[in-house]
């Protein structure tokens, strides 16, 4: 069934997706100033991480959501989406430079060096900072639609690296049940992105 929300419904859309996509944020600047954390550094590095991924996620659902749908108004949700994922990362990793570290920069770069599950994360959150600053229409003019589109293709690697991640730090706790239930998801999403990459390209070349 087609659904093409006009100004007024899009606006409403995208001030439900604001609201609930801060919804996190606002629990956990909750919990933490109501005391009701027993260790609210452990809980706000945890739900920031947990986030990221999950906006990540949503984010890559939006093109095959819209290809099952036909619901062309996604593709205006997902940059949106996209910088929440980076919203939650920069808390992420804010957490880990502030609490950690005491944003002593050279401890902080010793640890990335020193311990591999916090250089993968390390890596992915500096390779989204780019898709962040580039995410305007006016910097996707100014890159050319090519360059841009090439650019914003790094997603398929932060968003493993991202996974990754998750995985190296459950390990210690032997707690996978979360990093495999979101990587099935991440593997589901990128496998239906390669079969339409593949789907559509053996179409171009039986109509040529």
């Amino acid at each position: 069934m087609a659904f093409n929300p006009g100004g007024r419904q899009l606006t409403l859309i995208k001030a439900i997706v604001v609201a609930l996509a801060l919804l996190p944020f606002v629990r956990m600047a909750w919990l933490t100033v109501s005391g009701r954390l027993v260790e609210p550094i452990e809980f706000i590095t945890r739900a920031t991480g947990d986030w990221t991924l999950y906006f990540l996620c949503i984010a890559l659902a939006v093109t095959p959501l819209r290809r099952l749908t036909s619901w062309n108004w996604l593709l205006k949700l997902r940059r949106m989406l996209g910088l929440f994922a980076f919203f939650y990362a920069v808390l992420h990793f804010t957490t880990f430079l502030w609490f950690d570290h005491f944003f002593d920069l050279a401890a902080m770069w010793k640890d990335v060096l020193k311990r591999p599950f916090i250089t993968v994360g390390f890596s992915a959150f500096v390779l989204l900072i780019p898709l962040a600053l580039t995410s305007t229409k006016g910097m996707q003019r100014r890159l050319g639609g090519k360059r841009w589109m090439w650019l914003h293709r790094l997603v398929y690697l932060i968003a493993p690296l991202g996974i990754l991640h998750f995985w190296w730090m459950k390990a210690g706790k032997n707690d996978f049940i979360e990093p495999i239930a979101v990587g099935s998801v991440l593997a589901l999403l990128l496998g239906a992105r390669i079969y339409w990459a593949w789907y559509r390209s053996r179409s171009t070349a039986g109509a040529a």
